[in-house]
């Protein structure tokens, strides 16, 4: 059994429970994309990653694996990899097997059965391993393991999951990585990248409607966890393309007017009115690089796939140390 770092479960509910109070309040109805993923959510996104239409986890796979040699080199030696949002730890394999001799591995998620499986796979795949799955939301404020093994520290945030995150979101996640990994440390970010509007938004409203049960999913767990009665068949999924934040947006509409409960709060929901439950930037480099530069990082490396969809991004401390 695992020695599982985790927050207190009741927090949990109580956090999501105020965040979906919250966002409903509000003049555009939002609910932060966090929630998206329980066990059923979670299911459903890998589910996701092998549609035809969803590119990313394609893309980012073929750049892990031509990039080996180079990610060996970037990472160094016997590196420990910190995994921010490890879910299934699709892409884990991959990395750990391109790093040379790595010590430890540290996968982050709030999906538990997830982090547990990815944690015994990798223990199973690298037998010298050392490994802590440790609970919690990467959002949140928290430290590492006080025994971590010695060796240099290399964040992984894969997926183009920094695209979720608004900007003071984005920045205060990097500001964090940075002091998790200290100033020899390292980052690797997986990056989604500005493309043609129809491409994006066929990733994020699939022809097999997985995405929608994904999003509809969080009704669903809404009604199971926080007492609700949402009527999923009264709500639809939909993408839109965000032009001034760049982002694709992930909303469910209402198809009639109508009420919704939560214990003894309620909320009316318009004909044709939202909520927005995702937000997913897209950037360049440029705007990748001004955001690392804010948060203490500068880029060491780039790179991408073929198609030019996606890159990897290698992120060095701007204050590291000088090799002795």
């Amino acid at each position: 059994m695992h020695d599982l770092t985790a927050a207190p479960s009741h927090s949990d509910h109580n956090l999501f429970r105020s965040d979906v109070v919250d966002g409903l309040s509000c003049l555009q109805k939002t609910i932060p994309y966090r929630w998206l993923y329980d066990e059923r959510g979670s299911d459903l996104f890998e589910e996701i990653t092998r549609l035809e239409e969803y590119y990313p986890t394609r893309a980012e796979t073929a750049i892990l694996r031509a990039r080996q040699p180079e990610l060996r080199e970037f990472a160094g030696p016997g590196p420990i990899l910190i995994e921010y949002g490890a879910g299934a730890g699709v892409k884990t394999e991959l990395m750990l097997g391109s790093l040379a001799e790595p010590r430890g591995y540290v996968p982050i998620d709030v999906a538990h059965e997830y982090l547990l499986q990815t944690a015994h796979r990798m223990e199973r795949r690298f037998r010298s391993l050392w490994v802590r799955p440790v609970e919690r939301d990467f959002l949140s404020a928290f430290e590492m393991p006080t025994d971590i093994p010695a060796g240099r520290r290399v964040g992984f945030f894969s997926g183009s999951t920094i695209g979720n995150l608004d900007a003071a979101e984005a920045e205060a996640f990097l500001l964090q990585m940075l002091r998790h990994v200290g100033p020899d440390g390292a980052a690797i970010v997986g990056v989604d990248l500005v493309k043609q509007v129809e491409t994006l938004l066929r990733a994020y409203d699939d022809s097999e409607g997985v995405t929608a049960q994904f999003n509809l999913n969080l009704l669903a767990r809404i009604n199971r966890e926080l007492g609700g009665d949402f009527h999923l068949d009264r709500f639809r999924h939909v993408a839109r393309w965000n032009d001034s934040e760049r982002a694709v947006e992930m909303h469910l509409i209402s198809l009639t007017d109508q009420w919704a409960s939560i214990g003894q709060r309620r909320f009316h929901f318009g004909e044709g009115e939202t909520i927005c439950t995702e937000s997913s930037r897209k950037y360049d480099h440029e705007r990748l690089g001004a955001l690392a530069e804010r948060a203490g990082w500068r880029v060491s490396q780039a790179w991408e796939d073929d198609k030019r969809l996606f890159s990897v991004f290698a992120l060095s401390p701007r204050a590291a140390r000088s090799p002795r």
